[in-house]
């Protein structure tokens, strides 16, 4: 393997997505997550994957077992607990493992972020906020201290706010780069409407949110990349809006032209933020 392979060589990357294969369906943020991951490791580097552990996931088939020591704390959401459990499997022939955030109130329904019907899910927001702890919470147990955390898709917007704010005092995560990769699937309207209480009882204020203004896909997307180190633009189409606001910002991001390899996602970390 060249030497240019090996960029990422002992490195430590947190790769957290809404959906990977072979846990769901093909989307293009699934496949990219995993194909990362993948790329990552015979690159050199040492990767964990997060996602929800949806309903539909049969953990039979896919070997899922609960890790106890990781699993039993209360994340507050809103004034209320809930309880966090966490299972993990191996892709295998990859060495790869991939982490299962798991939630009665918020995951064991059968659709991911929609009804039977196609409707949005009403407490999506919630269930944001509760993956993003979750994921937090688990690598401070594991102690495992991430060189770059890679986000995918919407679902994880919040996890450069969380971490630039309510946990900007914890030492595990103080080098860590955070990386965002935008995808053109977004939700449509808006999430619910006491989403900015949600966030004040975190801690989270004064962060721009209008309280009288809905957060709709664009306004969330746009807070997930003012708070993100960088962003890698996984598809063309997206918003004229935020594209202009990420290249008039000052922070490195990648086209949707440079990202269409692997190879060029790594050398991306490796030559921006080594």
């Amino acid at each position: 393997m060249s030497s240019k392979a090996k960029v990422l060589k002992g490195k430590k990357i947190l790769i957290v997505s809404s959906d990977v294969v072979p846990y769901m369906p093909q989307s293009i943020s699934a496949v990219k997550a995993f194909e990362l991951g993948k790329s990552i490791n015979q690159a050199g580097g040492q990767t964990r994957i997060f996602i929800p552990r949806y309903g539909s996931i049969n953990e039979r088939r896919h070997q899922l077992h609960e890790v106890i020591r990781l699993s039993g704390i209360n994340l507050v959401i809103n004034n209320y607990d809930y309880p966090l459990y966490i299972k993990v499997a191996s892709i295998p022939k990859l060495r790869m493992q991939v982490y299962f955030i798991d939630s009665d109130d918020y995951f064991k329904r059968k659709g991911y972020l929609k009804d039977s019907s196609g409707k949005y899910f009403p407490d999506n927001d919630e269930r944001m906020i509760f993956f993003t702890k979750g994921v937090i919470e688990t690598v401070k147990k594991l102690n495992w201290v991430p060189n770059y955390i890679h986000l995918h898709g919407w679902f994880t917007s919040l996890f450069p706010l969380y971490l630039k704010t309510k946990y900007k005092n914890d030492l595990l995560f103080k080098n860590s780069k955070i990386i965002s990769s935008l995808y053109q699937d977004i939700f449509p309207g808006h999430l619910n409407e006491q989403f900015n209480e949600k966030l004040e009882y975190d801690e989270i204020s004064n962060i721009g949110l209008n309280h009288s203004t809905p957060i709709d896909a664009l306004k969330l997307l746009s807070l997930g990349i003012t708070y993100s180190d960088g962003v890698v633009i996984a598809e063309q189409d997206i918003s004229q809006t935020l594209i202009k606001q990420i290249k008039s910002g000052k922070k490195p991001f990648l086209s949707s032209e440079e990202s269409r390899q692997d190879q060029q996602v790594i050398d991306f970390l490796d030559r921006e933020f080594s």
